[in-house]
């Protein structure tokens, strides 16, 4: 967000509930401060709105927190007349997906920033112009919290809701974050029918929380890889049914190089809008 002419920009986080847009969070919004914290309030949210405020106060893992802060108050050059949103990137879209999107996590500069996952980053941009190709976003590019842009019978989430440093997240935080994964998808599970995985870290961040969710997992499980599918079915006789599948991230590295390109995206959302009954 930028200031208004002649203000000076805030450093630091965002508070909750002074009028970022979009903010799901207030002044009264529980705050996990551990990883067992994190569990008892994923468990307690009573819908995806809770639950998403309650993610985006999170400060259960110290090095995210000291990380995201830092960056938040330091800026990039470019950004230096921006106020930085500082905190955790709450799951966003529709609250009745048909596909899941499951990213790494938020990029220092790009969710971190902007408040919104995938938004106002280099990633985002290929990302979202893919989506908008296929018919699962209303506008081509992301910039910025409250820019117009909507997901159409779609959710994006973030395995690790904070900015890691070297964007690389410890197992332990990985762990400490699956709750609000588990619990989102819990919350949205009745219209889901296809997760793309956007990496392999998504793509084993996913199985425990299908497992968890009743679905029957394959054995041996199948190995990540761009466009690579698994199909699950709950474990009950008639089960719902969902498919996985795997997406090159759509990072720096992997456009600048051609690992993923523009048609390789288009290829997986319109696999994921026909699986899902879209077309």
């Amino acid at each position: 967000m930028t200031a208004e002419p002649g203000q000076p920009v805030p450093d630091g986080p965002v508070p909750p509930g002074t009028g970022w847009p979009d903010d799901p969070a207030t002044a009264a919004t529980p705050v996990a401060h551990d990883a067992a914290q994190v569990r008892t309030l994923a468990a307690g949210a009573r819908t995806v709105a809770e639950l998403v405020a309650r993610q985006s106060v999170c400060r259960a893992c110290p090095r995210l927190v000291e990380w995201r802060e830092q960056v938040a108050a330091v800026k990039r050059r470019s950004s230096r007349g921006e106020r930085y949103w500082g905190r955790p990137i709450p799951g966003w879209g529709d609250e009745r997906p048909a596909v899941l999107i499951v990213g790494l996590a938020p990029a220092a500069h790009g969710g971190n920033r902007t408040g919104r996952v995938f938004t106002g980053d280099r990633s985002g941009d290929v990302l979202f112009a893919s989506l908008y190709r296929c018919g699962l976003a209303a506008q081509p590019t992301s910039v910025a919290a409250g820019d117009g842009q909507r997901l159409i019978r779609a959710r994006m989430v973030a395995a690790v809701r904070c900015a890691p440093p070297a964007n690389k997240p410890t197992v332990t935080e990985r762990d400490t974050c699956a709750p609000w994964l588990s619990a989102e998808y819990e919350r949205v599970a009745g219209s889901v029918k296809v997760v793309v995985c956007l990496g392999a870290f998504a793509w084993q961040a996913m199985w425990p929380v299908l497992r968890s969710a009743g679905f029957v997992l394959p054995r041996p499980r199948p190995a990540f890889g761009h466009g690579a599918q698994a199909r699950l079915t709950g474990g009950e006789p008639g089960g719902h049914q969902v498919v996985l599948i795997g997406c090159y991230h759509p990072s720096q590295q992997n456009t600048f190089t051609g690992r993923v390109t523009p048609a390789m995206l288009d290829d997986v959302f319109r696999q994921a809008r026909r699986e899902a009954g879209l077309v």
